[in-house]
């Protein structure tokens, strides 16, 4: 499944989000939840201790001038990118 995550991780409930989420997925941070791959923040720990792939929306990070300190652990993608994971997932689930 592909999830979407387009809120700040302080407006959602990312151990939800967690649960939620199974081997084998992908979680893509867009919009404001972009800020959930940011260098030190706990949020950050906690999805990189899941075992799905993480992704995030290149454009997003950009205008809101982030790429920087972004986590180089996330993978940064460009829309054809995303277009790709939908292919990939039947399913999607939008946080």
């Amino acid at each position: 499944m592909l999830h979407t995550l387009s809120q700040s991780p302080a407006q959602c409930d990312l151990f939800a989000l967690m649960r939620f989420m199974v081997e084998g997925d992908d979680l893509l941070l867009l919009q404001d939840g972009v800020l959930s791959g940011l260098e030190g923040n706990t949020y950050l720990q906690l999805l990189l201790s899941t075992r799905i792939s993480l992704h995030a929306l290149q454009d997003d990070l950009e205008a809101r001038g982030l790429v920087t300190f972004f986590s180089k652990a996330i993978n940064v993608i460009k829309y054809h990118d995303f277009l790709t994971l939908t292919e990939k997932h039947r399913n999607q689930m939008a946080w």
